[in-house]
């Protein structure tokens, strides 16, 4: 099972892309815990300068804007 944290303030693109992990996931059959980081603290902490943000299993793997679906599969596949 991934562990998948989507980090923003709660924005359309933060949205977005939190659905984009869920539809990706289901698509490939792959178990994930989704978890949503909305605290402008931890979000920084995590290193997130410009949200979105994507962490899997706990690697910072994406920041800022839509990630790439075919990269999105990738990193839930890995």
């Amino acid at each position: 099972m991934k562990s998948v944290k989507v980090y923003g303030p709660g924005c359309k693109r933060c949205e977005t892309t939190e659905n984009m992990v869920r539809d990706a996931a289901a698509k490939l059959g792959v178990e994930i815990t989704l978890e949503k980081v909305t605290d402008a603290k931890s979000i920084a902490m995590a290193g997130v300068m410009s949200t979105p943000g994507l962490a899997v299993d706990g690697k910072l793997v994406h920041v800022g804007g839509l990630p790439d679906p075919a990269k999105l599969k990738q990193w839930l596949t890995a």
